[in-house]
């Protein structure tokens, strides 16, 4: 399923944001390069603080490191079905005032924007955590080499959707103050 930005048309913002999803279970199907260009603009076009930037990101589609990283991670166990990953990372010296703080906020903004775009091309996808969490972060540097100054925000599963996975309903209208809390 090759994705062309200019001739496909696209959900409206609303309908995507309300749609998204965590999806669990793939079709084992491979992502396609392009499929992974727009998740990554779409990351990108994400706000940051004094537009630094501070974010960088690993694409993995080799079925040995999906795995490896399965196996390594307690909560990303669906990864054995999925097409991809994408890892968000945050570079504190990136940052503004090279603050580990807006690294992480930035990387965060970048996830939500790749996951929403997966929505939105039809993809599904799940953020699996590995900050602040010691223990899955080292596995995730040592698996896939990263340097020790970067931290691995996340793992990103990304692939085609059994469509067994359903958006929940999460309005909240006892979340919303007026004016004062």
């Amino acid at each position: 399923m090759k994705m062309n930005m200019k001739q496909t048309k696209y959900p409206d913002t609303l309908s995507v944001i309300r749609n998204r999803k965590s999806v669990r279970n793939f079709t084992g199907e491979s992502v396609t390069q392009n499929e992974i260009d727009i998740l990554l603009k779409a990351a990108m076009a994400a706000p940051s603080a004094v537009n630094c930037q501070p974010w960088e990101f690993i694409i993995v589609t080799d079925r040995k490191t999906l795995d490896a990283l399965g196996d390594a991670l307690p909560y990303a166990k669906m990864i054995f079905k999925a097409g991809a990953a994408i890892i968000v990372c945050g570079v504190p010296a990136k940052a503004h005032k090279q603050m580990e703080e807006y690294a992480v906020i930035d990387s965060t903004l970048a996830s939500q924007n790749i996951l929403l775009a997966a929505e939105a091309i039809g993809l599904g996808a799940i953020w699996t955590a590995a900050y602040p969490y010691p223990d899955r972060m080292n596995a995730v540097k040592t698996i896939l080499n990263i340097p020790e100054n970067i931290i691995p925000l996340n793992v990103i599963l990304i692939g085609h959707p059994t469509g067994e996975d359903k958006p929940k309903e999460k309005f909240n209208s006892g979340k919303i103050h007026k004016e004062k809390w």
